[in-house]
């Protein structure tokens, strides 16, 4: 049975952000060959599609909803999302080692780690002030479900807002899963 904690939006979104930060600080070390970096960053990309998915079903447009600002606090994280998908999209079809592929890396990890200050400085507070401990726990049990269906890779001309992400992200998603297993691309 899933507890309380692990379930609040507020809780679900920063081990997210930790357990990618983790990731960047292993990248960023240099730990391993360029199979394990190839690993590793595909590993990234998956969690990061996972959760900007799960962000852009559920937690924006709860931001819209119960948040003064919140239409162009939304908009302005679902554009860092478009930005940074771009980028993950580039990142597939190069290779570690290669110059595009570590500056790329770069500069995903750089924007990513703005995007999470932002979030945990601006958003999910206000998010956990104008939200009932309630509406937090079903927030995060939305943002876990919809984790768990959500495409592993990056599709930035697929829609961002609902209800269109809500119709095709699934299926997208079950695409995904199949390439991967296919590819035996690892999460």
């Amino acid at each position: 049975m899933t507890t309380t904690h692990e379930t609040n939006l507020v809780d679900v979104i920063v081990a997210d952000h930790r357990a990618v930060e983790a990731a960047f600080q292993e990248l960023e070390a240099g730990i391993g060959g360029e199979a394990h970096r190839r690993d590793l960053v595909d590993h990234v990309i998956t969690e990061l599609v996972r959760h900007s998915v799960a962000e852009e079903q559920h937690m924006y447009p709860a931001a819209r909803r119960v948040l003064p600002g919140g239409d162009e606090l939304a908009d302005h994280e679902i554009a860092e999302h478009a930005e940074a998908e771009r980028v993950m999209k580039e990142l597939e079809r190069l290779s570690p080692g290669e110059a595009e592929f570590e500056r790329l890396l770069t500069e995903l990890i750089r924007d990513i780690r703005h995007h999470v200050e932002d979030e945990e400085r601006d958003l999910l507070p206000r998010l956990a002030a104008a939200c009932s401990p309630e509406e937090l726990r079903d927030l995060g049990d939305k943002v876990v479900k919809a984790k768990r269906i959500a495409p592993t890779r990056p599709h930035p001309a697929a829609p961002d807002t609902p209800p269109a992400n809500l119709l095709l992200d699934a299926g997208t998603g079950m695409i995904d899963r199949l390439r991967d297993a296919l590819s035996g691309r690892k999460h």
